[in-house]
């Protein structure tokens, strides 16, 4: 099979990584990708937004399956114009990637079909939210409405500090457009967990569980970031967590969506919060998380081609999905100044020493080749750097064992990625 791969960060990689170990991958093409995915793929300079070229590109070279990475692209409709094309595509169509692409769509569609989520107002108007939060309990979360890079959320502590936030999202536009509306939401406390899953419209399968570190800084402190390292599965989403998110979360927010009309057939990305109460949905994403993908996929026993197939065909019930019984951790290598200001264009070194390590993965998120065909940093996130062990300490031990291979002058991680382990 000849597959197009679309997107150029680590998660891509992460995907890349996981379609090349298919026996069934004859030629990968990868748009627009990166200097670690050129190893595995050959990269076509052409933007993830340029549908039409990519539609062209994949029908000039006979492609027989688009798999399509980030969240844009897949909220602008890019599976449909490649499906009118008559190419066979993996990733939510249109009014199906408004799960991720409207936080008030997804919040109003928890509403309806008894999802438990936090309780929220939706405004359109900054005077009416401003107005609200005179009233509100505090802390609570301002979320922009549209996409925003995993960064259009505020946590408010105090009444001073969410007027400041109506004033950022809904008038400064600090978000663009993803601030037209707001989502003002209850806060709540407990243990995050992400959960990813495939989806082909009607059936749904769990892959293993994981947990992000947003904030840039140790302690979770700093600015919002998409995601500084990860870890999976988390010691926190037990059986017990599992069989009722099954019952009241998971398959009820594929039905609600074919009731809708609006078929899913792709990723959901379930943000949990495990409160007090029981597990609420946080927020729906319509695509593999990165970093998460970095430690669920290396994690993952069937041949992808045959998940995401499935997954098109409507047949995903009869796969046996299945993940290895060990751990992973990813530790984000990310350039000082991130996610504010940061240089590009620094020489990196070391990676070499990933080539035959087993079970160590380094997955490019913000890199390229230079004039002279040196990778260099191209991003606020570099690299992930992801390794696995027989449970979650000693795969975090080999991951900040590997994160000191790879080197580049503004180089900057976390050092408490997987801290929640030994608090579990």
């Amino acid at each position: 099979m000849k597959i197009l791969i679309v997107g150029g960060g680590g998660r891509e990689h992460a995907i890349a990584a996981a379609v090349a170990r298919s026996p069934k991958a004859d030629k990968i093409y990868c748009a627009p990708g990166n200097a670690g995915i050129a190893e595995v793929a050959e990269c076509v300079p052409l933007g993830v937004d340029e549908f039409d070229k990519i539609a062209s590109f994949a029908k000039e070279k006979e492609v027989d399956l688009v798999i399509v990475g980030p969240d844009d692209p897949l909220a602008a409709g890019i599976v449909d114009v490649l499906e009118a094309a008559g190419l066979r595509v993996f990733g939510p169509r249109k009014n199906a990637a408004i799960l991720e692409g409207s936080k008030a769509f997804s919040k109003d569609l928890m509403k309806k079909y008894n999802i438990p989520t936090a309780a929220y107002e939706t405004f359109e108007d900054a005077q009416k939210a401003a107005e609200y939060l005179e009233t509100a309990s505090f802390p609570i979360v301002l979320k922009a409405d549209g996409l925003a890079l995993g960064k259009g959320v505020l946590i408010c502590n105090t009444k001073e500090e969410a007027l400041e936030g109506v004033k950022s999202i809904m008038m400064d536009k600090q978000f663009g457009s993803a601030g037209n509306r707001m989502v003002v939401e209850e806060y709540m406390t407990g243990r995050e967990v992400s959960v990813l899953s495939f989806v082909d419209g009607k059936h749904i399968k769990i892959m293993t569980s994981a947990q992000d570190h947003k904030r840039a800084c140790d302690g979770d402190k700093g600015l919002n970031t998409g995601g500084m390292g990860t870890f999976s599965p988390s010691p926190f989403y037990t059986e017990e967590v599992d069989d009722f998110c099954k019952q009241y979360i998971y398959q009820p927010t594929v039905d609600a969506m074919a009731k809708e009309g609006r078929e899913f057939k792709g990723i959901i990305f379930f943000g949990l919060m495990l409160t007090e109460k029981g597990p609420r949905v946080l927020e729906y994403n319509a695509r593999f998380g990165d970093p998460e993908a970095q430690v669920v996929l290396p994690r993952m026993k069937n041949d992808i081609i045959d998940v995401v197939e499935a997954c098109i065909d409507g047949t995903l019930d009869q796969i046996d999905l299945q993940f290895e019984d060990n751990a992973a951790v990813c530790v984000v290598l990310a350039s000082q100044g991130y996610p504010v200001k940061y240089e590009k264009g620094l020489k990196i070194s070391g990676l070499e020493k990933f080539k035959d390590a087993d079970g160590y993965f380094c997955y490019h998120a913000g890199t390229k080749f230079d004039s002279e065909g040196n990778i260099v940093t191209n991003g606020g996130r570099v690299l992930g750097i992801t390794a696995t062990g027989k449970d979650l300490k000693a795969a975090r031990a080999n991951a900040y064992e590997a994160a000191g291979w790879a080197d580049f002058a503004n180089k900057y991680m976390r050092t408490d990625i997987g801290k929640a382990i030994d608090e579990a």
